[in-house]
């Protein structure tokens, strides 16, 4: 099975042979190409074209983030899968706004469903909950009778900031107080964990959907626009719930993450090194965590999930079997 990399020192990664090293000030590290899926960068590394190349060459992408935990781009190899017929297919479903109505509505009322998933299961161990359940899951019902996107986008902005009103009944550690969604820059510890949550999930399923023939930068939910990608964030909505909230809350229900692995800086919070380790440690046991799938009738990853929701959307717009995103039934 293919590793993710993390690089958090500031050094230089180049090729040597037919491996890649890493060189920092204080030691060099051979890294086997063979057994890398994507590169993650969160220090200052130089690289060169002659790197660019090899990776491109063995198919694997790097993903750069900024001092503040900020993604700032990927490097995207050359597409290996990509189908001139899918693209087509792809576009077509954009362009033709009730096929690209019908599957928003697919992936954000799958995206709302794992929300209520993750509110019955806290309800279920104490926190008092309820209210919520029957609001998000009334307001979900009325998905079903908007008939345009950003009606949909709408209800799932009302009904997230809902959601996020549930995260002080959910977290049990008294050192931290959610107070409202603040992005650029986070105002708070769980806001700059969220920030830099979705940003991972984000290019998490990038990675994957290049592995497929899919192309990254039609969306259906977020619109096709100057913006690089955003087929990954439509997909990144399902999967945030179950996987970046759930690490968030485990982070800091366990006292795994504490105050000490936050710093303010430029009137914001920002997650520490450490934290951002401790972080990605946790997310990649949820992502590596094994589920009997209700269907294939084999047990799976959640991160092979995020594949297979990939897959479904190919065979919607391919194939015209319709879309059912992936609900968690836990």
């Amino acid at each position: 099975m293919k590793r993710e990399i993390y690089i958090f020192n500031n050094g230089e990664m180049r090729r040597k042979d037919n491996t890649i090293l890493f060189e920092t000030e204080e030691c060099k590290k051979y890294i086997p190409i063979e057994e890398i899926n994507n590169i993650w960068f969160f220090g200052e590394v130089t690289i060169n074209k002659s790197l660019l190349d090899f990776v491109s060459q063995k198919e694997i992408c790097l993903h750069f983030f900024n001092y503040y935990g900020y993604y700032s781009g990927s490097f995207y190899p050359r597409e290996h899968l990509n189908s001139g017929y899918a693209i087509l297919k792809q576009a077509e479903h954009y362009l033709d706004y009730n096929k690209r109505m019908e599957l928003a509505r697919g992936i954000i009322e799958t995206a709302v469903k794992n929300i209520i998933v993750i509110i019955k299961y806290y309800n279920g161990r104490g926190s008092d909950l309820e209210c919520n359940i029957v609001s998000i899951t009334d307001k979900l019902n009325k998905m079903q009778d908007v008939n345009k996107i950003e009606q949909l986008m709408a209800l799932e902005g009302n009904i997230r900031d809902e959601y996020y009103s549930c995260f002080n009944e959910i977290i049990k550690n008294t050192d931290f107080k959610f107070t409202g969604r603040s992005k650029r820059p986070p105002l708070d510890n769980i806001n700059s964990l969220i920030s830099f949550g979705n940003s991972i999930m984000y290019t998490t399923v990038l990675g994957e959907i290049y592995q497929t023939h899919l192309d990254p930068r039609i969306g259906y939910l977020h619109s096709t626009n100057e913006r690089r990608f955003t087929l990954n964030l439509d997909i990144a909505e399902i999967f945030k719930p179950i996987i970046v909230d759930r690490t968030i809350f485990a982070l800091l229900n366990k006292g795994i993450i504490t105050k000490k692995d936050f710093e303010k800086d430029f009137n914001g919070i920002l997650i520490s090194e450490k934290g951002k380790k401790k972080f990605i440690e946790e997310y990649n046991g949820k992502l590596d965590t094994v589920i009997k799938h209700p269907r294939l009738n084999a047990s799976v990853s959640y991160k092979r999930l995020i594949r297979l929701e990939l897959y479904k959307i190919q065979k919607h717009i391919t194939e015209n079997e319709k879309y059912e995103g992936f609900v968690a039934g836990w």
